[in-house]
Protein backbone atom coordinates (compact mmCIF):
# COMPACT_ATOMS: atom_id res chain seq x y z
CA UNK A 1 0.00 0.00 0.00
CA UNK A 2 1.44 3.53 -1.13
CA UNK A 3 0.99 6.64 1.07
CA UNK A 4 1.35 10.29 0.00
CA UNK A 5 3.16 12.48 2.80
CA UNK A 6 3.61 16.07 2.40
CA UNK A 7 5.77 18.50 4.14
CA UNK A 8 5.43 22.34 3.80
CA UNK A 9 7.49 25.74 4.52
CA UNK A 10 6.50 28.81 5.32
CA UNK A 11 9.20 31.58 5.45
CA UNK A 12 8.57 35.56 6.13
CA UNK A 13 10.81 37.37 4.53
CA UNK A 14 12.06 41.09 5.57
CA UNK A 15 12.96 43.83 2.73
CA UNK A 16 15.99 42.78 2.07
CA UNK A 17 14.62 39.00 2.03
CA UNK A 18 16.19 37.63 5.25
CA UNK A 19 14.60 35.28 6.80
CA UNK A 20 12.27 36.86 9.89
CA UNK A 21 10.33 33.69 10.69
CA UNK A 22 10.36 29.99 9.42
CA UNK A 23 7.14 27.68 9.88
CA UNK A 24 6.54 24.16 8.78
CA UNK A 25 4.35 21.32 8.58
CA UNK A 26 3.76 18.08 7.85
CA UNK A 27 1.01 15.80 7.33
CA UNK A 28 2.64 12.71 9.10
CA UNK A 29 3.22 15.24 12.23
CA UNK A 30 2.01 14.43 15.60
CA UNK A 31 1.45 17.82 16.24
CA UNK A 32 -1.43 19.89 14.06
CA UNK A 33 -0.45 23.35 12.33
CA UNK A 34 2.23 25.23 11.37
CA UNK A 35 5.15 24.94 13.89
CA UNK A 36 7.86 27.70 14.42
CA UNK A 37 11.94 26.83 14.12
CA UNK A 38 14.87 29.06 13.46
CA UNK A 39 16.10 27.17 10.65
CA UNK A 40 16.61 24.81 8.20
CA UNK A 41 18.46 23.06 6.20
CA UNK A 42 17.73 20.83 2.76
CA UNK A 43 19.03 19.23 0.64
CA UNK A 44 17.80 17.37 -2.64
CA UNK A 45 19.67 15.00 -4.86
CA UNK A 46 18.77 15.29 -8.34
CA UNK A 47 19.01 12.05 -9.61
CA UNK A 48 18.99 12.82 -13.56
CA UNK A 49 21.53 15.27 -12.84
CA UNK A 50 23.77 13.89 -10.20
CA UNK A 51 23.50 17.20 -8.45
CA UNK A 52 22.37 18.12 -4.96
CA UNK A 53 20.37 21.23 -4.05
CA UNK A 54 20.91 22.97 -1.02
CA UNK A 55 18.48 25.10 0.72
CA UNK A 56 19.71 27.01 4.02
CA UNK A 57 17.81 29.46 5.66
CA UNK A 58 18.02 30.75 9.55
CA UNK A 59 16.23 33.58 10.86
CA UNK A 60 18.19 36.56 11.63
CA UNK A 61 17.42 36.15 16.04
CA UNK A 62 19.44 32.57 15.89
CA UNK A 63 22.30 33.36 17.49
CA UNK A 64 25.97 31.71 16.70
CA UNK A 65 25.70 29.21 19.29
CA UNK A 66 22.45 28.36 18.40
CA UNK A 67 24.08 27.86 14.68
CA UNK A 68 26.67 25.57 16.19
CA UNK A 69 24.51 23.13 17.98
CA UNK A 70 22.04 23.21 14.71
CA UNK A 71 25.20 21.88 12.90
CA UNK A 72 27.06 19.49 15.15
CA UNK A 73 23.52 17.69 15.72
CA UNK A 74 23.22 18.07 11.93
CA UNK A 75 26.30 16.58 11.76
CA UNK A 76 25.59 13.82 14.25
CA UNK A 77 22.51 12.81 12.01
CA UNK A 78 24.29 12.50 8.61
CA UNK A 79 26.52 10.13 9.84
CA UNK A 80 23.19 7.76 11.44
CA UNK A 81 21.68 8.51 7.90
CA UNK A 82 24.94 7.29 6.31
CA UNK A 83 25.63 4.27 8.44
CA UNK A 84 21.73 3.21 7.69
CA UNK A 85 22.06 4.21 3.88
CA UNK A 86 25.35 2.54 3.16
CA UNK A 87 26.11 -0.26 5.94
CA UNK A 88 29.80 1.77 5.77
CA UNK A 89 30.72 1.95 9.58
CA UNK A 90 34.10 3.35 9.03
CA UNK A 91 32.97 6.46 7.14
CA UNK A 92 29.93 6.82 9.40
CA UNK A 93 32.39 7.25 12.91
CA UNK A 94 34.27 9.80 10.32
CA UNK A 95 31.65 11.72 10.20
CA UNK A 96 30.72 11.52 13.66
CA UNK A 97 34.22 12.07 14.76
CA UNK A 98 34.70 15.33 12.71
CA UNK A 99 30.91 16.70 14.26
CA UNK A 100 32.77 16.30 17.75
CA UNK A 101 35.67 17.94 16.44
CA UNK A 102 33.37 20.73 14.82
CA UNK A 103 31.77 20.76 18.04
CA UNK A 104 35.24 21.43 20.46
CA UNK A 105 35.98 23.53 18.21
CA UNK A 106 33.15 25.67 18.10
CA UNK A 107 32.89 25.59 21.69
CA UNK A 108 36.25 26.93 22.24
CA UNK A 109 36.31 29.94 19.53
CA UNK A 110 33.24 30.59 21.18
CA UNK A 111 34.56 31.04 24.80
CA UNK A 112 37.35 33.34 22.80
CA UNK A 113 34.88 35.40 21.94
CA UNK A 114 33.16 36.10 25.08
Amino acid sequence: MSKEAEIIFKVRLDEENIPESIYWDATDSDIDGLKACSAMLISIWDHERKNSLSIDLWTKEMTVEEINIHYFQTIVGLAETYRRATNNEEIADMIKRFGSEFAGRAIEESSDTK
